[in-house]
């Protein structure tokens, strides 16, 4: 399961007071509060039309809900972009709608979802910095969807280095986390450790309350029993803190007792 992140963390929102109202909305899984927030631009202006999509395409991935908002914010969005880049972002968010729509088991759109990440492919440069959520993304469909973890490696691979020399905690922080999962399919169980490892303290660096219960589960299935089930309780208070999300992480550990 993935809970991708966009770009824009705390370090975007430093001197912009709307910015920072959004990131700390968004950090607590206050998704539709902080969409609020740029309801009124995103009437008018691509960029935040694309961001107020995210967060709300975000908040499927989470809830497994609110898909017709996120629907109808992603037409809003492609309708206001007008240069390559907005209209490769735009892509890159109905990928990565209908990857979740997929992978949450609400309706398989894998084909949606691999022609429109191709489609921001051809329109974002390889360069632009919005390219390595790209890649993580498409690493999530090649993992996840298509069963082809050779290409995903490769895809996280590319989104670690270029997140990481951009200084993005937070998307290193699930390019890290991806990456450990590999390894522990792999078996490499001491790689994946050091992974997930990374990938919480990362989160916790970035104040990502949302991302914490995904990373301490992770790491919890590579640990002694005693410190998992250390961890796992810690993902259960923080789930039921944030009101039940991740929903599918909720599910699981409910189930795990």
């Amino acid at each position: 399961m993935s809970d991708s992140v966009r770009p824009d963390g705390p370090e975007d929102s430093e001197d912009d007071p709307l910015a920072h109202a959004v990131w700390r909305l968004r950090s607590r899984g206050c998704w539709e509060d902080a969409a609020a927030l740029l309801e009124e631009t995103a009437h008018h202006r691509a960029a935040p039309a694309l961001h107020r999509a995210a967060l709300l395409v975000e908040r499927c991935m989470y809830t497994s809900g609110g898909w017709t908002a996120a629907e109808e914010a992603l037409r809003t969005a492609e309708a206001l972009a007008s240069s390559d880049d907005e209209r490769g972002a735009a892509a890159c968010e109905r990928g990565h709608l209908a990857y979740a729509a997929t992978v949450l088991g609400v309706r398989d759109r894998t084909d949606e979802a691999r022609a429109a990440l191709g489609r921001a492919a051809a329109l974002i440069a390889p360069s632009a910095p919005a390219r390595a959520l790209l890649d993580l993304r498409r690493g999530l469909l090649a993992e996840n969807l298509t069963d082809t973890p050779d290409s995903a490696q490769a895809a996280y691979l590319r989104a670690h280095s270029a997140a990481t020399a951009r200084g993005d905690v937070l998307l290193s922080s699930s390019t890290t986390r991806h990456l450990a999962g590999l390894a522990l399919r792999s078996g490499e169980t001491a790689e994946a450790r050091q992974g997930f490892a990374e990938s919480l303290r990362l989160r916790e660096e970035a104040g990502f309350l949302v991302g914490m219960a995904p990373a301490l589960a992770s790491l919890a299935d590579v640990e002694p029993e005693s410190e998992a089930e250390r961890l796992r309780t810690e993902a259960r208070r923080l789930i039921r803190l944030l009101g039940g999300v991740p929903a599918w992480l909720a599910a699981r550990l409910e189930a795990e007792g």
